[in-house]
C-alpha cells in the first residue's frame, strides 16, 4: 500500500471481536453472545457489519468462543451484508483474550495495517476515519471518558501520539476499541492467550502508537443497564 495515502477500505482487512463471555451482561449473555443483542431491532455486530459494507469493507474476520455456533448461524458467510466473512474459532481452546485471538486470526487478515472493532460496541464513527497513513504501530482510536469509566485509558498529547503520563497537559481519553495495527504487533506473540494492554503500554513507551479522538456517538455495551439506555437513545 502507498503509505502517503490513506488505506482503501476495499484493501483493508477487518476483525471484529467476538469471542468473550459477557460476563458482565449476565444473565443476557447465559444463552445469546454478546454480539447477538439487540439494539433498534438489530444485532449490535449487524450494525458493524451495515457500515463496514456501506463504506466499502470487503473482508472480515470474526473470532468466534462463547456460543459461537449462534453467531455463525446469524450471519453465515457474510454474503447478504456484501461482504466475505471468515470465522477464527478459539472454541476448543476457550477465548483467547484480545490478543491472543489477533495471533490466531493473523493468517486470515487480507492486509497489514488492519482493522480492528470490538463486536459489543456500538457506534456511528465513519470507520474509514481510522485509514490514514501509519507512521508508527498503531492508531487507536479515543474517546471522552463514559460515566463508568471517569478515569480514562491513556493520554493523547497534542502530536496525536499516546503517552504513559500527563506531562505537557496531555489528555486522558478512552479507549474506543477501535483501532488500526501492523500485523507486527503480534506476529512474533506466541500462539495462545494473551491480552492486549501491555503490548499496547510497550509500544505507548516506545511512542509508537498515535490516536485520535472521536465526539460522536460511542456506546461500551458493557451491562444490561447501559443496553438499556442505548436501546432508548436509539429509538
Amino acid at each position: 500500500m502507498n503509505s502517503l495515502k490513506p488505506y482503501r477500505p476495499e484493501d483493508t482487512g477487518v476483525m471484529l471481536l467476538a469471542a468473550g463471555r459477557g460476563e458482565r451482561m449476565r444473565p443476557l449473555t447465559d444463552h445469546t453472545p454478546k454480539p447477538l443483542l439487540t439494539v433498534g431491532g438489530k444485532a449490535l455486530i449487524e450494525h458493524h457489519l451495515e457500515c463496514l459494507a456501506q463504506q466499502g469493507f470487503r473482508q472480515v474476520v470474526i473470532n468466534l468462543a462463547w456460543l459461537g455456533d449462534q453467531i455463525t448461524a446469524a450471519l453465515s458467510d457474510g454474503k447478504r451484508y456484501g461482504l466475505r466473512i471468515r470465522y477464527s474459532n478459539e472454541q476448543a481452546t476457550g477465548a483467547l483474550e484480545t490478543a491472543g485471538g489477533i495471533r490466531q486470526a493473523l493468517p486470515m487478515l487480507t492486509s497489514d495495517p488492519f482493522l480492528v472493532i470490538n463486536g459489543d460496541i456500538w457506534t456511528d464513527l465513519d470507520f474509514r476515519e481510522v485509514l490514514r497513513p501509519l507512521s508508527g504501530n498503531g492508531r487507536l482510536v479515543m474517546v471522552p471518558n463514559p460515566e463508568h469509566h471517569p478515569n480514562g485509558d491513556f493520554y493523547l498529547d497534542r502530536d496525536g501520539h499516546l503517552r504513559a503520563d500527563a506531562a505537557g497537559g496531555n489528555q486522558r481519553l478512552t479507549f474506543s476499541g477501535i483501532a488500526l495495527y501492523r500485523k507486527s504487533l503480534f506476529s512474533a506473540l506466541p500462539e495462545g492467550k494473551r491480552p492486549l494492554a501491555p503490548i499496547l503500554r510497550q509500544q505507548i513507551s516506545e511512542g509508537m502508537l498515535e490516536a485520535f479522538v472521536y465526539q460522536g456517538n460511542w456506546t461500551d455495551v458493557g451491562t444490561p443497564d447501559r443496553l438499556a439506555t442505548l436501546q432508548s437513545q436509539v429509538k
